[in-house]
C-alpha cells in the first residue's frame, strides 16, 4: 500500500508511507470522523526538510511505528547534519476519540547536535464526498483559531450548524508555533541521547469529543482489548503457514473495523472510504463470521433493523420495510444535499438481513433475537413482495428513484457492470440473478423460523412462495447454450447473458437443483472464469471483459467466498478447494498477507497477482473470507432448529492437519481436529457442549 490508515470505532487517521498528509494531496489524506476531514495537513520536517523513510507499518491497524532520519545537511561547506545521523520515530494511535503521535528523536552523531523537528499543521474540515470528488454544494466556514502555550484549537460552524473543533496539544515547550513554520521544537543531543514530543489531537462535534488519557494507558486499553476479542473468537491452527497467516490477519482485520452506534458491533465496509455502516457489506461480513463470532451478526442485525425504512421517499431510494445501503454523518449530508441519511438505494440488503437472522438462529438456537425483530421481518418480507417485486412478475427488481443515487443496486454497483454479451448496458429495471437466490434462500430461512414459533399457515405461504420463484427462476435464467445462469433479466426481461460470477451466489440459497449446480459450478472453475487466484466477476472472453475494470473480470474475494458457501453446500469441495488455494497463493502477494478488497482478474502467467490501484484494505468482507476457507474445509452447517450440526471435512492439498477450537454453537462450544490419513481426512470432535448432535459425512 501506499498509504496508511489506522483506525478505532469511527476514528481514522489516512496518510502516506511517512506518516504524513501533505497539503494538496490527490489521495484525499487526513483524520477523519462523522465523514469530516479534522486534519488536512500533518506534516514532519527536520530542520525544514523531508526526512528519509526506513521502514513504515501499521499492521496492527490501530497503531502504527514509523522509522525515519535525515538527510545530509550542509550550508557554505560547514556540517549542520550528518546524513543518517538522526533516527526520528513516529508511533501513533487511536483511542477513545483521540489520535496520540509521539515523535521519539535518537543522535547516532558521535558528538553533540541540534536541529529543529517541525511538524506542519492545517484543517480545513472538508466533508468526505467533497474530499473525494463526489459531490459539491453549500458548506460552512472556518471561524477561527486559538492559540495556548501548548496548542491550537481550530474552528468550523458548517451550514449544518453544527460547530466543529479539531484540539491539538503537545507535551514539549514549543520554540515557533506559526502557519507557515508550523510547530518547532529544538533539541539538543549528546551521542544516543533519546528524547520525544507527543501530540494529542481531538475532533469535536457539536461539543463533544473523547479525552485524552496518557498515551501508554490508551495502548495498553487497546492492547487488553484486541485480547479480549481474540480470546472470544474461535482458534485456528494448521500447518500452512500461508493459510495460518491469512486467518490471523482476517481476525485482526475484521476487529478494526468494528463499529458500535448503540446496537452493538457490527463490521464497517472498509478502509479508507467505506468505514460506516453499509447494509448489503456489513451484512455479508457477519455471516462470514458466524463460525468465528456470531455475536457480531446480532449486533449487525440490531443496528440495521433501527435504520431499516419507514416511508416512501424517491430522495433516498427509500421504501418501508427495505433496509438501508449506506449511511452518512457529514456536512453535505445532515444538510440535505446528499441522501445518504441514510440512502437505500441496495436491492440485495434486505434478503441479506432476513438470511443473516436464520443462518443466525441455525449457528445459535437463539430464537428470542427473532422474536425480538418480528415485526422487521414482516416489513422486510413486504418490501419484497410489494416494493421488490415492482411489476408483480414474482422477480425482485432495482430501479433508481434518486438523482443523486446509484444506478446499479446490486454487489456490482459500478455504471458498467451489468451488460449485454453484445456490449450495451442493460437498463432498468434488474432483476439480478443473485438476489432471486437471496429471497429464496431467505423466504425458505424464515418459513422453519415461522414453524418453530408455531405460525405453521406463514411457513406454508413462505415456502410456496420460494418454490414457485424457483421454477420461475430457472426457466427465464437458465441459458442452455451455456449451461450457465444469465446474471439479469433487463426491463424488457430479456436475458442479459454475460457470463459472470453472480449465479455463483445462488449455489448457497438451495434453489438449483443437482443437475443444474453441477454445471454452474463447472463454469465458474472453468479457465475462463478460474483465473488461477480465485473466480474472475466476469469470464473471459465477453464483450465487457477487462481483468483490469472493477466489476468485469477482476477477482474479488468475498464473491468467491459466497460461492465457496455454495460449493460445499451443494458438496462440490473439490472445486472449493481449487479456488482457496488459489485466494491463499494471492494472499502472500499482498502487503501484511492480506487479501483486499479486489484485485486484476489477470492469470497466474503474470507470476503474482496484480493490484487493483485503489482497493480498500483492509475491508471486512475480504477479511472474513479466510473465515469462509475453514467453514468450507470443515463442511461445517449447523441447524440450530433441529439440534444438529452438519459436518463433511475435506482438506486442502497444503493443509495436512486443521485443529479449530471454541466454535461457538448453540449454548457451549465445538472443537475439531482433521488429519489427512491413508488419503482420508479423518475428523476428531475433541470437545462438544453446544447441545447438538454432530452429523458426519463424507465429501466426494
Amino acid at each position: 500500500m501506499d498509504y496508511r490508515v489506522i483506525k478505532e470505532n469511527d476514528l481514522f487517521l489516512l496518510t502516506d508511507d511517512k506518516g504524513n498528509i501533505p497539503v494538496d494531496n490527490t489521495y484525499g489524506l487526513g483524520l477523519y470522523t462523522k465523514d469530516t476531514r479534522f486534519l488536512s495537513k500533518f506534516d514532519l520536517k527536520i530542520n525544514g526538510e523531508d526526512p528519509i523513510l526506513l521502514s513504515s507499518s501499521a499492521d496492527e491497524n490501530y497503531s502504527a511505528r514509523i522509522l525515519l532520519t535525515n538527510p545530509h545537511m550542509e550550508e557554505d561547506g560547514e556540517l549542520i547534519l550528518w546524513r543518517e545521523s538522526i533516527q526520528l520515530e513516529r508511533k501513533r494511535l487511536i483511542y477513545n476519540g483521540v489520535l496520540y503521535e509521539t515523535i521519539q528523536v535518537k543522535s547516532f552523531f558521535p558528538k553533540p547536535v541540534e536541529f529543529d523537528i517541525s511538524l506542519l499543521l492545517d484543517v480545513d474540515f472538508t466533508d468526505m464526498f467533497i474530499v473525494r470528488g463526489f459531490q459539491y454544494g453549500e458548506v460552512g466556514e472556518r471561524s477561527g483559531e486559538e492559540r495556548t502555550d501548548n496548542g491550537i484549537n481550530y474552528y468550523y460552524e458548517g451550514a449544518d450548524h453544527v460547530k466543529r473543533a479539531t484540539k491539538v496539544t503537545w507535551d514539549r515547550k514549543a520554540d515557533i508555533v506559526s502557519d507557515t513554520e508550523g510547530i518547532t521544537f529544538h533539541f539538543s543531543l549528546s551521542h544516543s541521547e533519546v528524547q520525544s514530543v507527543t501530540f494529542t489531537i481531538i475532533p469535536e462535534i457539536g461539543g463533544q469529543s473523547g479525552k485524552a488519557i496518557a498515551p501508554d494507558d490508551a495502548h495498553e486499553k487497546l492492547e487488553a482489548s484486541y485480547r479480549e476479542w481474540e480470546e472470544g473468537t474461535t482458534k485456528v491452527q494448521c500447518d500452512s503457514p500461508a493459510l495460518q497467516r491469512l486467518v490471523e490477519r482476517g481476525v485482526l482485520d475484521l476487529r478494526v473495523l468494528l463499529t458500535d452506534i448503540g446496537f452493538g458491533r457490527f463490521p464497517v465496509a472498509g478502509l479508507p472510504w467505506f468505514g460506516v455502516p453499509f447494509g448489503r457489506d456489513s451484512l455479508i461480513a457477519a455471516l462470514q463470521m458466524l463460525p468465528f463470532n456470531p455475536e457480531i451478526a446480532k449486533g449487525t442485525l440490531m443496528t440495521m433493523a433501527s435504520q431499516q425504512g419507514t416511508k416512501a421517499d424517491p430522495w433516498r431510494d427509500e421504501q418501508p420495510g427495505k433496509i438501508m445501503h449506506e449511511i452518512r454523518y457529514g456536512e453535505l449530508a445532515a444538510t440535505g444535499q446528499i441522501p445518504f441519511t441514510p440512502y437505500y438505494g441496495t436491492i440485495d440488503a434486505t434478503p441479506l438481513f432476513l438470511i443473516l437472522l436464520t443462518e443466525y438462529t441455525k449457528w445459535t438456537g437463539d430464537l428470542v433475537l427473532a422474536e425480538e425483530l418480528k415485526q422487521n421481518v414482516e416489513d422486510a418480507l413486504k418490501w419484497i413482495d410489494q416494493y421488490g417485486d415492482r411489476d408483480g412478475d414474482g422477480f425482485v427488481e432495482y430501479h433508481q428513484e434518486s438523482s443523486k443515487g446509484i444506478a446499479n443496486q446490486g454487489w456490482k454497483d459500478s455504471g458498467d457492470s451489468v451488460v449485454h454479451r453484445n456490449g450495451d448496458y442493460a437498463e432498468t429495471p434488474i432483476a439480478l440473478s443473485e438476489v432471486q437466490g437471496y429471497v429464496y434462500q431467505a423466504k425458505m430461512g424464515i418459513a422453519d423460523l415461522y414453524e418453530k414459533s408455531g405460525k405453521s399457515d406463514e411457513a406454508v405461504r413462505l415456502r410456496e412462495q420460494a418454490q414457485q420463484l424457483k421454477r420461475n427462476f430457472h426457466d427465464r435464467f437458465w441459458m442452455e447454450d451455456q449451461s450457465f445462469y444469465a446474471i439479469a433479466l433487463d426491463k424488457d426481461k430479456n436475458q442479459v447473458g454475460t457470463m459472470t460470477s453472480n449465479p455463483g451466489h445462488v449455489l448457497f440459497s438451495g434453489m438449483m437443483d443437482e443437475i443444474h449446480a453441477h454445471q454452474t459450478v463447472d463454469q465458474l472453475v472453468s479457465p475462463r472464469f478460474f483465473s488461477g487466484y480465485g473466480i474472475r466477476t466476469m469470464a473471459e472472453g465477453e464483450a465487457g471483459y477487462n481483468p483490469m475494470s472493477y466489476h468485469d473480470g477482476s477477482v474479488w474475494p468475498h464473491d468467491n467466498s459466497m460461492i465457496l458457501l455454495g460449493m460445499s453446500k451443494t458438496n462440490h469441495q473439490k472445486e472449493a478447494n481449487k479456488i482457496m488455494d488459489g485466494l491463499i497463493q494471492a494472499a502472500q502477494d499482498f502487503e501484511y498477507d492480506r487479501l483486499p478488497e479486489l484485485f486484476c482478474g489477470y492469470g497466474t502467467s503474470a507470476g503474482r497477482a496484480v493490484k487493483y490501484p485503489v482497493a480498500c484494505s483492509p475491508q471486512a468482507w475480504a477479511a472474513g473470507t479466510p473465515f469462509v476457507f475453514i467453514q468450507t474445509m470443515l463442511g461445517l452447517f449447523p441447524d440450530g432448529l433441529n439440534g444438529v450440526i452438519h459436518l463433511s471435512p475435506r482438506l486442502i492439498d497444503q493443509v495436512n492437519e486443521l485443529k479449530v477450537t471454541r466454535i461457538k454453537i448453540g449454548q457451549g462450544h465445538l472443537s475439531l481436529s482433521v488429519k489427512k490419513k491413508d488419503g482420508k481426512d479423518v475428523v476428531s470432535v475433541d470437545h462438544n457442549t453446544t447441545g447438538y448432535e454432530v452429523l458426519l459425512s463424507e465429501q466426494a
